[in-house]
């Protein structure tokens, strides 16, 4: 989508492609009811005598083809395994979602519910999908699943809602945003296998509607949900998002291992090079903030503007400024960072003048990446791909780049078609092309902190967020972004763990 700096609001016009379908969601809202979940537990506890076979539950990894990911991936398959061969149950199917697809789908679920009905419907029970950093305790998750009636249709999670109705929804539900419950998956989240078999069939005989994936996880609730017509999430407690080994997790079947990975020493922050795209109607408005807020800690940024300003300074690379989209801007600073004009660094970073940005977070979370491979790294969004599309770093929240990946780009012939062209979703297509895979953290934010839930970010240690509209973004920045020492700024999260 478009990541243009100069149009306030730009990316409402990608968004309005798919606002038409989500009316019939907001007409429908009252239709939802708040206490059908209470129900639930006490029609299933008849069930509850039973104990599942861990062999009826498969396991996905809502993992990620990076090596960092797909090793991180791996030991926690291994984990499950191994928790399995220690308690004495059957060994359980574990999967890398990642290796579910020939191309990017895999990682919108959807697109794959076929393969997992036709190879799975028969024999299994669940599916239960969890994230990298999710672990598992096997007992108590065999106890929890056990309540419900295997032969129901069952979607269940620790639920989000939306406070206010947001654009990353599509404004979904705005009469009453928090009617609509959608699931945290890094709580892990549980599909009966007679849903999973109708989803299947949904899937294969009606097109899926939307062009763009934004929010998985909303997206797939209203899919499931369907107006009404299938089953709301029902919260499940045992499935947590408490921190592993806290007492507040003792009753948890799922906890989380952290809030943002460290590998070791953070990445030197001169070998950073960060480029701001702006353009001279902004200077005044935009880049004092950056000054304010981030910039104290970016060794290396430059700012670049469709004008020349030695107050601040900007860099003129003589691309005109568009409305929309910045491509040519964009593909202008991947040919400078290869270039003798600024110092040699392993990692660029492009951003906005509206992007909210921690650097020294980002430091630590690239110590976990290789700039030796290609990397390619922020919030990753998904354009068609139920129709065998492709992934893309949504602009707003910062796109990284490792050397190698920038050096791979330009080697091929993969340009702009303009210059107004959405430049995220051209380099999403470019090395879609390539066959380098986009690197999803959700740790990057395309809107603003209260565009997500609050249970959401309360697990996360962000390293971004995007968008000034009807906010005091140095605010914003103090209480999410800043760190201890900065003056006014509001202690951070401190979960952060070293990768051994």
């Amino acid at each position: 989508m478009p990541t243009g700096t100069c149009l306030p609001g730009n990316k409402v016009a990608s968004f309005c492609l798919i606002f038409l379908y989500c009316i019939p969601v907001i007409a429908a809202a009252k239709d939802i009811k708040e206490d059908n979940h209470s129900q639930v537990q006490g029609d299933s506890h008849e069930f509850s005598k039973r104990l599942l076979d861990l062999k009826e539950i498969v396991f996905v990894i809502q993992s990620q083809g990076n090596s960092f990911h797909e090793n991180h991936a791996e030991k926690q398959r291994q984990e499950i395994l191994q928790q399995a061969a220690n308690s004495e149950q059957n060994l359980p199917i574990v999967l890398l979602i990642h290796k579910l697809s020939e191309n990017e789908a895999g990682w919108s679920i959807l697109p794959i519910m076929p393969r997992f009905s036709a190879t799975y419907g028969r024999n299994s029970s669940w599916i239960f999908f969890l994230e990298e950093e999710t672990t598992l305790k096997i007992p108590k998750l065999l106890e929890t699943l056990s309540r419900f009636d295997k032969e129901q249709e069952w979607f269940l999670g620790k639920p989000l809602h939306d406070d206010e109705s947001t654009i990353i929804h599509h404004y979904a539900f705005a009469d009453n945003p928090t009617v609509f419950k959608y699931p945290d998956f890094a709580a892990g989240w549980a599909l009966s296998m007679p849903l999973i078999n109708r989803l299947a069939k949904k899937v294969k005989d009606e097109p899926l509607k939307s062009d763009f994936t934004i929010d998985l996880k909303h997206e797939i609730a209203l899919y499931i949900w369907e107006n009404g017509n299938g089953p709301s999430l029902t919260p499940v407690q045992e499935l947590c998002t408490k921190e592993e080994g806290s007492p507040a997790a003792k009753d948890c079947a799922t906890t989380l291992k952290t809030y943002l990975s460290f590998c070791g020493d953070p990445v030197d922050k001169k070998d950073i090079f960060i480029a701001v795209k702006t353009c001279r109607k902004f200077h005044k408005e935009r880049i004092p903030v950056v000054k304010k807020t981030w910039q104290k800690h970016a060794a290396l940024i430059e700012y670049y503007s469709d004008h020349a300003d030695a107050t601040i300074p900007t860099v003129n690379l003589g691309i005109p400024n568009t409305e929309r989209g910045h491509c040519g801007k964009t593909f202008a600073i991947l040919e400078r960072f290869l270039s003798e004009a600024i110092p040699k660094t392993n990692w660029l970073v492009i951003v906005d003048d509206d992007t909210l940005i921690s650097v020294p977070r980002l430091q630590k979370l690239l110590s976990c990446y290789d700039a030796n491979e290609p990397v390619f790294l922020g919030e990753r969004y998904g354009y068609g791909l139920g129709i065998g599309g492709y992934s893309y770093i949504t602009g707003g929240g910062g796109m990284v780049f490792s050397r190698e990946a920038v050096v791979r780009l330009l080697e091929s012939n993969c340009r702009c078609y303009s210059n107004d062209a959405p430049d995220d979703m051209v380099l999403g297509m470019c090395f879609n092309g390539l066959g380098i895979p986009v690197t999803h953290s959700a740790l990057f934010h395309q809107a603003r902190p209260d565009d997500y839930s609050r249970d959401y970010l309360a697990h996360q240690i962000p390293v971004s967020f995007h968008k000034h509209w009807n906010i005091d973004p140095v605010t914003v920045f103090n209480k999410w972004l800043a760190e201890e020492n900065d003056p006014g700024s509001q202690q951070p999260h401190t979960m952060i763990r070293e990768e051994l």
